[in-house]
């Protein structure tokens, strides 16, 4: 299952002589889909800084360098570190590396910013996915946290409490929103329906508060899809709909029913159906399908792009759609450089800029852009990419139609994306040559919108009456970090040895 075989996956040993618990991932995590690139030179750079920076602030400052690296000084020295190879990419300054103090008063500064993830992860326990256990046995092979023992793991680390854990206790999100896949197998979506639905309400109950959001899945062509629409309606209220245009992403090569936005015979009537109901949230899964992929699976290449996109919303302005990943291509078996060569040489990349070109191209507002891995896989390989994305979706969309998602916990705990976005800035050169915006202060008017105004807007979600400050799982944090709760700095994938 999956799109590596069984040698493939076998050749995949984590490179634990090289690899330790960086406060941001220094190789590239691949799931049981591709293989993972080699570390490249510039993240061996990165690393052999911030180990180096550990063991010398870390002694000064009392702290083993686990214990560094957990710590709000270890997350500066990480971005400092980034800064020292790739350029004056994140903000951040030396004293917050040296001074514990320092470091602890940002963090403490933004501890409360509200932060709102509309695209995160886990599996069903009955889940047969198993890769993604071998995924956590390799980080912990590969070091990036040494009291992880990779024997001891199961696939419990894939499932609900570790994922509620490493959202809501190991990061500043307030508010998340649980996600999933459909496959051809049943067995095979990583929750169903009904799942997420129970997660929420479990969730919500317990707080007494709007803590969780969720997803409903639709499937176009399958048996019964419009069927399970209106049941997903009338006893689950989704707070927004989710489709995967190629269909299954899981088992690509069982995908049976691709389909496109655009299709006005089966696709018109679920909108029309949608709105009816007083929904009007579609969130879509593009991009994500390097050329390493398109040789595969070469008959959902049409599927993937965004091609499809701007006829259905100009069709149905009342509709709000949702783009997963921004529909940034190099992901998910391709690298970073590809998609930085493009921008260095046409100032586009694709399928992210033809995203950000249809509200001009089509005279549309109702066209938004999540971040996802499009900010995940970027941010770790190639800053100066993660940048200019942000430019290009910023200049295209509008700040106020780029929404936070993380696509956690596949990427651990999104603490380290969350600290990234706060400190990433647009090159003054880059900014000047593309006509790009500053994307400014981490609790600035951008900043702010992106990672939670537009979702709020959006979800219509009640800030001023949430009671989020004073509720359980406020509660349970601060008894979390009182009793000496650290974050993980996991991610769960293969590296390449």
């Amino acid at each position: 299952m999956g799109f590596l075989t069984d040698d493939e996956i076998a050749e995949l040993r984590p490179a634990q002589e090289a690899m330790f618990p960086s406060p941001i991932p220094t190789q590239v995590v691949s799931s049981d889909e591709f293989s993972p690139i080699p570390q490249t030179p510039m993240q061996k750079q990165v690393e052999a800084r911030i180990i180096t920076m550990a063991d010398e602030l870390g002694a000064k400052q009392g702290l083993s360098r686990r214990g560094f690296l957990a710590s709000a000084s270890g997350m500066a020295a990480a971005f400092l570190a980034m800064n020292e190879v790739y350029g004056p990419v994140f903000g951040v300054s030396r004293a917050e590396a040296q001074q514990p103090d320092a470091a602890a008063a940002r963090a403490a500064s933004l501890r409360d910013q509200f932060i709102m993830d509309v695209h995160t992860h886990y599996l069903r326990d009955d889940t047969r996915i198993m890769g993604f256990v071998e995924m956590r046995r390799a980080v912990g092979r590969a070091g990036w946290n040494p009291a992880l023992n990779p024997e001891e793991q199961t696939i419990d680390s894939l499932k609900y409490a570790n994922w509620f854990k490493e959202i809501f206790l190991d990061s500043d999100t307030k508010v998340a929103l649980i996600s999933g896949a459909p496959s051809d197998e049943p067995q095979d979506w990583f929750l169903t329906n009904e799942m997420k639905f129970n997660a929420r309400r479990r969730i919500n109950e317990a707080a007494g508060t709007r803590r969780c959001m969720s997803h409903a899945i639709f499937t176009p062509g399958q048996p019964g899809w419009m069927d399970q629409v209106d049941r997903a309606i009338a006893e689950l209220r989704p707070d927004s709909f989710k489709g995967y245009t190629i269909g299954d992403n899981t088992n690509k090569h069982l995908a049976q029913w691709p389909w496109r936005l655009d299709d006005e015979r089966l696709m018109y009537p679920f909108y029309e159906k949608l709105l009816a109901a007083g929904h009007d949230i579609v969130c879509v899964h593009k991009g994500l399908f390097p050329p390493a992929i398109e040789q595969r699976f070469p008959h959902l290449l049409p599927y993937a792009k965004v091609d499809d996109l701007g006829k259905a919303a100009k069709d149905f302005p009342q509709m709000r759609f949702v783009v997963y990943h921004s529909a940034y291509r190099f992901a998910g078996g391709g690298t970073a450089e590809q998609g930085l060569e493009q921008f260095e040489r046409t100032g586009r990349v694709e399928w992210t800029s033809d995203l950000a070109e249809i509200p001009e191209k089509y005279g549309v507002t109702n066209v938004y852009g999540d971040l996802g891995q499009i900010f995940a896989q970027t941010t770790v390989v190639q800053p100066n990419l993660a940048a200019a994305l942000m430019g290009i979706l910023i200049k295209g969309l509008g700040a106020d139609h780029v929404v936070w998602g993380t696509d956690a916990v596949w990427t651990g705990s999104p603490q380290w994306q969350i600290e990234a976005l706060r400190r990433l800035e647009i090159p003054e050169d880059m900014q000047r040559r593309h006509g790009f915006a500053p994307l400014g202060a981490a609790d600035g008017p951008a900043k702010t919108a992106i990672f939670a105004d537009n979702s709020v807007r959006m979800y219509r979600y009640d800030r001023q009456r949430a009671g989020l400050e004073n509720d359980p799982v406020s509660t349970m944090k601060s008894q979390y970090a009182a009793a000496g709760g650290e974050r993980s700095n996991l991610a769960y994938g293969y590296v390449a040895g």
